[in-house]
């Protein structure tokens, strides 16, 4: 069964590096909690806040070991008034085999644990 699994994470400030080391840090996390291997992850997407700009979250996904070929795409969120600011989501599809919705481990890290506090570690 495929399933999307979520995550979320901010960074402080717009630059390449904040915004790689924040993406590969939620990325593998997501990774190890629900246990994938490259083969299993059908797609990524992912989305930044209109304040996020200076890199593509997608470049360091792209350049793990094993994950070159897994297709990643980006878009920008909608400017909601009042929405978390310096915001990178992900939403990971993979073959969990039987796991069951309420077993996908989504990952909220750094401030966006107030999107879903239901959810954060």
């Amino acid at each position: 069964m495929i399933r999307g699994i979520r995550g979320a994470t901010t960074v402080t400030e717009n630059t390449a590096e904040a915004i790689y080391a924040a993406t590969v840090t939620l990325f593998q996390a997501i990774v190890k909690d629900n246990h994938l291997e490259p083969e299993a992850i059908s797609s990524v997407m992912t989305s930044v806040t209109q304040d996020i700009d200076a890199a593509f979250p997608a470049k360091p996904i792209r350049e793990l070991a094993g994950f070159q070929f897994v297709p990643i795409m980006g878009v920008m969120e909608i400017p909601v008034a009042g929405a978390l600011p310096m915001c990178i989501r992900l939403m990971v599809n993979a073959e969990l085999g039987e796991t069951k919705q309420q077993d996908v481990v989504h990952v909220y890290l750094e401030g966006a644990k107030v999107l879903r506090p239901d959810l954060a570690k």
